[in-house]
Order: structure tokens, then sequence, then C-alpha cells
């Protein structure tokens, strides 16, 4: 600890990425669920033609352009949308603006296995919170989450267990906390779900949290959003110029709407993705996987015939990265990112030698 940190700094446990690979490094990234196909070819197009002295410029504060096509794409007015430097940051000025931190405030409501960066901004900003833990089929307790409570947040395709919840079951515990705020977090719902935006007039609680990063191919670029009342709107504004009045820069604004705006792109590289996911689920379960029904554009699986601390080290290895949470419940599962066809298929044969080199060796 350095003598440096104060206290609460020396009592964080920070939020742990999935492993990026160095510069030049060749390997399958299949570990942070990033889209695997390249953003709108408009955005190649604008970049070509971009005066950079705009840069001496800060950007427009309310990110107008990009709320505009984002309420557009998803059918609700530019005053109930909210923009961000990824959904990371959305979700930060979330929890601080609406989570009560007095003592003695009702617990904030989270799964025990899902986005491992809840508890971290608790415990950042002094939030009180209690695990609900998930069935056996790593399904939401509906009901459990429909007790007294200082809010609710939950991942809806949740992470890393792929499953998400039907419409009603988010509206039961909407009206189950009418004095509370419901996060839905809905950063892969493009991959299977639809948002519940339609459920927004009736409920003034609920702040659905999206992002960029997966849906549009633009993790690198760092943009997010939120979709609520103007009510909630107005509240992460407030958090928001309290901390940095400038959030989106010029570019990001720029190319993050002209992706949102490129519909068939996205439609396109959506249909992609899910075909190759359920190729690449009927593979894994044909080898005697278990494999999670999944709406995310990654699968959740136990493998067969080895562990899978064992089995993603040996991936790693290999030159495939693949994600493994060493946690009770979930440590014999990997979550895959789907990639490409031709990813997904070097995937399974380094499977197949791995196994068959195993079982040669154990004889």
């Amino acid at each position: 600890m350095s003598r440096f940190w104060n206290k609460k700094t020396g009592s964080l446990t920070p939020y742990v990425a999935g492993e990026q690979p160095l510069p030049g490094q060749k390997v399958i990234k299949l570990n942070t669920n990033e889209n695997p196909y390249p953003p709108s070819p408009a955005i190649a197009e604008f970049l070509k033609t971009f005066d950079p002295a705009l840069l001496r410029l800060y950007p427009e504060p309310s990110s107008r352009k990009l709320r505009e096509a984002l309420a557009e794409f998803y059918g609700v007015r530019p005053e109930q949308v909210f923009c961000g430097n990824g959904s990371d940051e959305v979700l930060a000025f979330s929890f601080q603006a609406f989570f009560e931190t007095e003592d003695g405030a009702n617990p904030l409501f989270i799964p025990d296995v899902s986005y491992s960066f809840y508890p971290v901004y608790a415990q950042l900003f002094g939030i009180p919170t209690e695990k609900i833990p998930l069935n056996e089929d790593f399904t939401i307790p509906v009901d459990a989450f429909c007790r007294p409570s200082g809010g609710v947040a939950i991942a809806t395709p949740n992470a890393p267990t792929t499953l998400a919840m039907t419409q009603s079951d988010i509206r039961k515990i909407l009206e189950s906390q009418p004095d509370r705020l419901v996060l839905i977090d809905q950063a892969y719902a493009a991959f299977g779900e639809e948002f519940c935006t339609g459920l927004l007039e009736e409920h003034p609680n609920l702040l659905i949290i999206g992002t960029l990063s997966k849906s549009h191919s633009l993790a690198g670029l760092r943009v997010g959003f939120a979709i609520a009342s103007e009510e909630i709107i107005e509240g992460l504004k407030r958090v928001r110029d309290s901390f940095n009045s400038y959030p989106v820069d010029t570019l990001a604004l720029e190319l993050a709407t002209l992706a949102v705006r490129d519909r068939s792109w996205y439609e396109e590289n959506r249909r992609r993705i899910l075909k190759t996911r359920a190729e690449s689920a009927a593979e894994l379960s044909a080898m005697g996987w278990d494999v999670l029904d999944t709406s995310a554009n990654f699968l959740f699986a136990k493998p067969a015939g080895i562990s899978a601390g064992e089995l993603y080290k040996k991936l790693r290895a290999a030159g495939i990265l693949v994600r493994y949470f060493d946690k009770p419940r979930i440590r014999e599962y990997l979550r895959i990112s789907v990639g490409t066809g031709e990813e997904m298929n070097a995937l399974l044969s380094a499977i197949e030698n791995i196994l068959k080199r195993r079982n040669e060796d154990s004889i």
C-alpha cells in the first residue's frame, strides 16, 4: 500500500479487465466480447476528410447529434437519452446519482454472478449491497428482487452467463420498486433480446444502460448511453456536470453518430454473429459440453473431458484467448466471445487437438 493513498483507495478491489494482447502479438482474441467485424464503412470515409483543427475546440457538451441518432434508433425522444465515455462511465454516474450511501440505507440488490464492475462501483461509492444468488440454472430469481431495497442493478442478457430476462419479469421488478431506481444493463441486448424501452412510459423508475462497443463494433471508441425518463436523465446530467461536463469527444460524437445511422451495416454484422454463435454452440454441444442458451455475443459453456481452468491455460498457450473466472459456481465454465467463422473453427480445432494430446498422454 502506498503511503500516499487514502483509506478508501487502500480498501478498494478494482475491476480486472480481460487480457489484452501486446502490440504485434498474434492471437485469436475471444475473451472480451468485442464485435469481430469492423464498424460502418462510413467511418473510414469520414476520417479521410476530417479536419484535425476542430480538435482545438471543446466538443458540443450535450452530445445532441448522437442523442438524436440513438433516439431514432431506439424509438424514444432525444431528451430521454444520455451519452458518456462507454457504458462503464454511464454506470458510474448512475451509481453515484441514484443509490444511497448513508448508514442504515436499504441495500442495492445485484445478482451474485453478474458484471463484476457492479460491486466495484458499490465499494468505491460506499453503497451497501446485497448479492442475490442466481438460481441453480443461472436464471434471475425474480421474486428475490421484489423486496424493499435501495435499488436494483441487473444485466440482461447477463454476463457472463448469457441468459436474458423476459419483459414480464423486468416489469414485475419495476412494479415492486416504485420509489427505487431499477437499472437494467442491456449491453448485449442487440444479440437476442429487445431493448425494454417499451416499459419506460409506465415505469419512470427504469434506467436502461447501453453501449456501442459490441453492437456497433466501437469498443475502442468508448461510447455508452442511457435511456430513461427525463427526470432520471437530469440526475445523470447533474452528476456528469459535477465531474466532467465534456464527456464525449468531438471525434467520438461524429463516428458514433455515423455508426448508429448505418442500420443496414449493424443488421448485417448482427446476422453473421448470430449464425456463427448457433453453429459454434452446436459444435461444442456435440463435443459433450454443457452450453447455456445465449442471448449475447458470447457463449458460456462447461467443457467435457477437461477442467475449464486447464483448458483455458492450454488454449492461451496455443494463442487463443478466452475468459476464465476462478470464482465459486462458475469456475468450471469458460466464457467465449463469438468471433468470425474462421476464428471459431480454429478454436474448435484447438480444443480437439488439446483433448487428443491429453488422452494420448494419459495412456
